[in-house]
């Protein structure tokens, strides 16, 4: 799958970081379908937009991350969720991991990290 086909959701409550991760994911050449800045929202644009990844922060307002990645899980078993955080307990990213994200990405977010992580989750190496 060449990288423009991969279709990401970013799910952060802070504009900045989400306009940061789309300037990236851009940059590299992936295309991004949709935003949410809450895990209500981000569940709603996963079935409207059917992402081949998602890009979930843990800490959100409504509903966090943690239980919005389960639900994607639920609705589909294969989803690729990604957690992301700018946090160092283990516990948080754990807990999202435990429930079926498939990597961790670090706040401040680094381009080639996003880009190797991807590839392979989507099972490139």
């Amino acid at each position: 799958m060449a990288l423009k086909d991969v279709r990401i959701l970013i799910v952060d409550d802070e504009k900045f970081y989400r306009d940061s991760l789309r300037d990236i994911l851009g940059r590299i050449g992936f295309t991004v379908v949709a935003e949410a800045s809450d895990g209500i929202e981000a569940v709603r644009m996963f079935l409207t937009h059917r992402p081949h990844i998602v890009i979930m922060d843990v800490y959100m307002p409504v509903k966090n991350g943690i239980d919005a990645t389960r639900e994607m899980i639920a609705l589909n078993k294969n989803a690729n969720v990604l957690t992301s955080s700018a946090s160092d307990c283990p516990s948080d990213t754990n807990a999202v991991l435990k429930v079926g994200a498939k990597a961790i990405l670090k706040k401040p977010f680094e381009p080639r990290e996003i880009y190797d992580t991807i590839k392979h989750v989507l099972g490139g190496s």
